[in-house]
C-alpha cells in the first residue's frame, strides 16, 4: 500500500465524479459532494488494496443460498431506480441517485475486502 499515492489518486476520482455529477445531472453541491466522498472512499480501497469489484464474486454452493441471493441481487438493482422514481419529479433524480447508490455499495464491498486481506495478513 502507498498512501501517498493511493489517497490523491482516490480523492481525484471522488472529485471527478462529483463534478460530472455536478456539472451534467444535478446542478447541487451538497449532493455532488456527498457522491463524491463516497467515490474517493471506494476509490481508495480499490487502489490501496488492489480489489478487483467485478473480479470476484460472492459464491454459494447451496441451490438455496444461490437463489436467496439472486433475489437480493434482484432487489439491490432496482430498488434504487423506484425510489428515486417515486420521490423524484419525472425521473430527475434518478440517474443520480443510482450512481450514488452504485457507489456505497462499491464502498462496502471494498471495504470487507479490504478488511479481509488485513485480517489475512496480520
Amino acid at each position: 500500500m502507498n498512501m501517498d499515492k493511493d489517497l490523491p489518486l482516490a480523492v481525484l476520482c471522488g472529485l471527478l465524479v462529483g463534478f460530472g455529477l455536478y456539472w451534467f445531472l444535478v446542478p447541487d453541491w451538497f449532493i455532488a459532494a456527498g457522491t463524491a466522498a463516497v467515490y474517493a472512499g471506494a476509490g481508495y480501497f480499490y487502489f490501496a488494496f488492489d480489489i478487483s469489484l467485478l473480479g470476484s464474486a460472492v459464491q454459494f454452493d447451496d441451490r438455496i443460498d444461490r437463489l436467496g441471493y439472486a433475489i437480493g441481487l434482484f432487489g439491490l438493482s432496482v430498488s434504487p431506480i423506484a425510489f428515486a422514481q417515486y420521490y423524484g419529479q419525472q425521473g430527475t433524480t434518478t440517474l443520480p441517485f443510482v450512481i450514488l447508490f452504485m457507489g456505497v455499495i462499491a464502498f462496502l464491498l471494498f471495504i470487507s475486502k479490504a478488511q479481509q486481506q488485513t485480517e489475512h495478513t496480520h
